[in-house]
């Protein structure tokens, strides 16, 4: 939903919209990542955009940006800029996938595995990208926590841990190459013309459009042309 402006907001209405803390806007603020309030009187009020900014920031947060990341790139956004730039800036970086890591320990790790977990099997999963170490930590990270099935199944194939490895280094090598042509192509035909053409006002929320859009659809399209890809191999070498 874009916000407007020119709500009203005290910092505590901010906090509870944004789903954060008021100490948290506090401490935005105090980094400069948000904009001053508006003052009425001795009471701040803020608006619709800075509560674009805090979804901004949930974003970067979300792709692992660190805080000082996340100050660098806003710098690069000026303080007066309008709710639905900041819309459009977030939903170019928004994240393709809902899912957010999260930490365990070994007890809730063999819980969600449904089945203890020796030390064999976590590095195997270790291997396969499934789980991250934490460093000084004996918990581990589970970056997309429905993977952890997909991995367990895997190894319950029992096939050769080398292959696995290399199919993983496979995929991830060529989805990465697959994911820069694709942003290339997009920032080519799309984002530079629009900035080029002084980021016009009538064409923003069609960027923030095709931008939300693009993202189902592009995967759509890997899977699909993938799945064709696979059988056209197989009758290939059949």
């Amino acid at each position: 939903m874009l916000r407007s402006a020119d709500e009203e907001l005290t910092i505590d209405e901010l906090a509870a919209r944004a789903g954060v803390t008021v100490r948290t806007v506090r401490f935005y603020a105090s980094r400069g990542l948000l904009p001053p309030p508006r003052l009425r009187g001795r009471t701040g009020l803020y608006g619709g955009d800075h509560l674009a900014r805090l979804d901004l920031i949930r974003e970067l947060q979300v792709l692992g940006f660190t805080l000082s990341a996340i100050e660098r790139h806003l710098e690069r956004i000026p303080d007066e800029a309008a709710p639905e730039e900041l819309a459009l800036q977030r939903a170019l970086i928004a994240p393709w996938t809902d899912e957010h890591a999260e930490d365990l320990d070994r007890h809730e790790l063999d819980r969600r595995a449904g089945r203890r977990l020796d030390d064999r099997l976590l590095e195997q999963l270790v291997q396969l990208g499934i789980l991250q170490h934490l460093p000084d930590s004996e918990q581990v990270r589970l970056p997309s926590p429905a993977m952890l099935d997909v991995g367990l199944r895997i190894l319950d194939l029992e096939l050769p841990p080398e292959m696995l490895v290399h199919a993983k280094d496979i995929v991830e090598q060529h989805t990465a190459q697959i994911a820069t042509e694709l942003r290339e192509l997009f920032a080519a035909n799309l984002l530079r013309p629009y900035v080029e053409r002084g980021r016009p006002d009538d064409e923003r929320e069609r960027m923030r459009q095709v931008t939300d859009q693009l993202r189902p659809l592009t995967i759509q399209v890997l899977v699909n042309g993938f799945q064709h890809a696979v059988n056209n191999v197989i009758r290939d070498h059949v």
